[in-house]
């Protein structure tokens, strides 16, 4: 592997690391609907302020996401909108995964 392939396995690797946390994943589905103020999405996640924020850094820093202030207020809205299709991605993968482990647990 030469080192702008590995650059690019270690850009893709943030990504998914970033995207690895229930509350992450929750947080970028429901950004794909609309731009959130943190206020909200501390009440979606239903954790502290200082939880949310960390999550919202580690989704920032990853570039998923970008804020906007408004006010006295942090809006955060998705950067690149295809970042829901990592969801439909994984959803088959499980489909696809739970459909082979029901062939070999009933023997077909």
């Amino acid at each position: 592997m030469n080192e702008k392939q590995r650059a690019m396995y270690e850009a893709r690797a943030r990504i998914v690391k970033a995207l690895a946390h229930p509350a992450r994943l929750m947080i970028v589905d429901e950004l794909a609907k609309q731009p959130m103020c943190v206020c909200d999405i501390r009440e979606l996640v239903g954790s502290d302020l200082s939880t949310v924020s960390k999550h919202l850094s580690v989704l920032k820093n990853a570039g998923i996401v970008v804020d906007e202030k408004r006010g006295s207020q942090v809006f955060y809205s998705l950067r690149c909108p295809c970042a829901v299709n990592f969801f439909a991605c994984a959803e088959k993968v499980l489909k696809t995964t739970a459909k082979h482990q029901m062939r070999l647990a009933s023997g077909k």
